[in-house]
């Protein structure tokens, strides 16, 4: 499938047009586009503007609306639980973050919950939040049941990703991953390029190996059975309790403790329930921070320079690659897909944009 680099910026300002034509500000617009593209120009193709249907749709059947006004329904000086219901998931879970790190500057801890909401993109935007005002930075959502537990063929848990940075030199330790083997975006890129799975990454209805997208994803759709695998696959041979545990997790930081929709019970696409967990954490509530910082980046350093298996001549740590490929996308373009290209002038053209007034293809 071919692929045409579109600037970042005439794309940030297309899609930022877009949701103010929905009816969102310019400052929440602004907001849910830089989620996207962060994750497109960090190379994670699977939550950046191919991404923008989904959004476009669950406007349209009214599962996101963007008049929400998300209510505190408990705090306490180091922590709150928002109710946002319908609300745009990026929206209320940077302002979730921005409360998490005031708490966190008052206390040292802040931890902000949010049920009732919808997908809130890559979870590691939010911890970057954090790791920039010098502290830890903890996320995680749940999604809709797509992910089946081990030995099942039920999809019972989410993709139920968790993130978690740390300021350190030269770059920062940015960490997020999903807790089972793939996302639910890297299925959709795979639809649209057409090509098959990898073996070990999702199940058919019947809980056996399967290489095709469109049928998993419409098992998932339809609730008929099938799902991806957790994290270590199949068995507890190769690790798949290790995923299923951490699915259940975070829905113990999220559903549970937000008294919000928990991953069986989210509707199709995951819209309207989702619920989230954002924590920030000075972590000079354990000493001398810039001792700690040190120590973070002597270790990193450290694995960077570890001896490297024969055929590789670099280790990476968490964060590097996505440093880097921001860095060159910002000089050659966000490559989108043919498809998702076509996307993009439908939304546009929906809301009465011109997507050639915008680029130069």
């Amino acid at each position: 499938m071919a692929y045409i680099n579109l600037n970042v910026d005439a794309l940030r300002k297309y899609c930022e047009d877009i949701f103010c034509k929905r009816g969102y500000s310019a400052e929440d617009s602004k907001a849910i586009t830089d989620v996207l593209l962060t994750a497109d120009l960090y190379g994670i193709e699977s939550h950046g503007v191919q991404r923008l249907i989904r959004y476009h749709l669950a406007i349209e059947e009214g599962s996101i609306v963007p008049d929400v006004k998300p209510e505190i329904i408990h705090e306490t000086p180091v922590s709150a639980v928002i109710d946002a219901p319908r609300s745009m998931g990026q929206v209320v879970a940077k302002k979730a973050m921005e409360m998490a790190i005031e708490k966190a500057k008052k206390t040292g801890f802040g931890v902000v919950c949010v049920k009732g909401s919808n997908h809130y993109g890559i979870a590691g935007y939010y911890t970057k939040m954090a790791a920039d005002a010098d502290m830890i930075g903890i996320s995680m959502t749940n999604t809709e049941a797509i992910a089946i537990p081990t030995y099942g063929k039920k999809a019972m848990l989410g993709t139920s990703p968790i993130a978690v940075a740390m300021p350190a030199d030269p770059v920062d330790f940015w960490f997020d991953a999903a807790t089972t083997v793939i996302t639910r975006g890297k299925l959709e890129v795979y639809r649209k390029k057409e090509l098959p799975l990898p073996q070990g990454w999702v199940a058919d209805e019947n809980g056996a190996d399967c290489d095709d997208a469109n049928r998993v994803l419409k098992n998932i759709i339809g609730k008929l059975g099938g799902g991806i695998f957790p994290l270590g696959g199949f068995s507890e041979e190769t690790g798949s309790h290790k995923g299923y545990g951490l699915g259940i997790i975070v829905e113990l930081f999220t559903a549970i403790a937000t008294g919000g929709t928990t991953s069986p019970h989210v509707k199709n696409s995951g819209n309207a329930d989702t619920s989230f967990c954002l924590m920030a954490i000075d972590y000079g509530i354990f000493g001398d921070k810039k001792e700690m910082k040190a120590r973070m980046s002597k270790l990193l350093q450290e694995l960077r320079e570890s001896p490297k298996a024969d055929g590789h001549d670099r280790i990476f740590t968490h964060g590097e690659k996505e440093v880097e490929s921001k860095a060159q996308k910002l000089i050659d373009g966000v490559p989108v897909n043919e498809k998702t290209l076509q996307e993009l002038r439908d939304i546009g053209a929906s809301q009465g944009l011109n997507f050639d007034d915008y680029f130069t293809l």
